[in-house]
């Protein structure tokens, strides 16, 4: 069995204002839970999930019991009880599209030195950064140096900080191309992209620009619009190199550079966005690992991530993914 590495950060979940009519909050799990629920309904044969992540002792019980219920899971031997206390987000909704997080609990980041032997047992990574410092630049720089496999990120929460009441807020990402450099694939959403690339002009521009040797992928998340992408000259998809060869193959070296659009084909009544960028980075990196083309991999997350937008949460979720009972409507 091949072994895909998942690093990021349970979060338990408050969530205020949410469903109209209900006064009372819902306690859930979030953060990187969306992604392990999304692996569960889009692993691809012959593969594995170790989970690479660090969790407060007040809540080990409770993410123990949510990690078990899940399929494909390798084991649990990545997952490391930390002292401080989990973790946790209080969202306030403004309405769907906008709300409020309020972050508390101090679960650190992780070394090089902590991570190089959980990486080293994986033929793939995927970094979810759901706090925002699930690594440093050093120890995402040592990933990139000391591990051969593809490396996916979805760089989300790298782009907020936390203010003195816990309050998240945008900031800039500083040493932003050291930072691409170290990932394959690289998913951002639109916002996230104009502050990217805002100080520079044009962001789409900067976009085409950073990819290359290094970042062979830049994906962005539309919303419900769908998403775009902007690859490397060639590349249209992962091979998974054999021992002893060192980085990823590009399929039909030597093509120009090329940009793509994939329209969600799937409307959601009265949907909730909570998880959706985690549903869709994992279901594209696992459908690449599966050997679908990125075209086939953007199209199969909009999909789930359209379904996710129709839950509340992350339990069950996996099989809500894997269900094709027509739930949506098509647009």
């Amino acid at each position: 069995m091949k072994r895909l590495g998942v690093i990021g950060t349970m979060v338990w979940d408050t969530i205020h204002q949410r469903d109209p009519g209900r006064s009372e909050p819902v306690e859930e799990w979030g953060g990187i839970c969306y992604s392990l629920s999304a692996y569960e309904a889009t692993a691809p044969d012959g593969w594995e999930l170790l989970p690479i992540i660090k969790v407060g002792g007040d809540l080990r019980e409770r993410a123990n019991e949510f990690l078990r219920g899940l399929g494909r899971i390798a084991s649990l031997e990545g997952v490391r009880t930390v002292p401080e206390r989990n973790n946790r987000v209080e969202l306030f909704y403004r309405d769907r599209s906008r709300r409020c997080e309020r972050l508390t609990g101090g679960v650190p980041g992780w070394s090089w030195d902590e991570l190089a032997p959980l990486a080293r047992s994986c033929d793939a990574v995927y970094v979810n950064f759901v706090a925002g410092w699930e690594l440093d630049l050093p120890s995402a720089q040592g990933l990139r140096g000391g591990f051969r496999g593809p490396v996916y990120t979805d760089l989300h929460s790298i782009f907020l900080g936390v203010g003195t009441d816990g309050v998240r807020e945008p900031k800039p990402l500083t040493a932003w191309r050291e930072w691409l450099r170290c990932f394959d694939l690289v998913q951002l959403n639109e916002d996230e992209l104009e502050t990217l690339g805002g100080a520079l002009g044009d962001p789409w521009k900067v976009a085409a620009e950073v990819v290359g040797e290094a970042t062979k992928a830049l994906l962005v998340t539309l919303g419900d619009r769908g998403a775009a992408w902007v690859t490397a000259a060639g590349f249209d998809g992962l091979e998974i190199a054999p021992p002893g060869f060192d980085g990823l193959e590009v399929k039909a070296a030597g093509m120009p550079a090329t940009s793509g659009f994939a329209p969600t084909r799937l409307v959601v009544p009265d949907p909730d966005p909570t998880g959706c960028g985690d549903v869709w980075g994992m279901t594209c990196f696992a459908s690449l690992l599966g050997g679908a083309t990125l075209r086939e991999a953007v199209e199969r997350s909009n999909t789930l991530a359209a379904r996710n937008a129709a839950h509340r949460g992350a339990s069950q979720l996996g099989r809500l993914l894997a269900d094709k009972s027509p739930i949506l409507s098509g647009r």
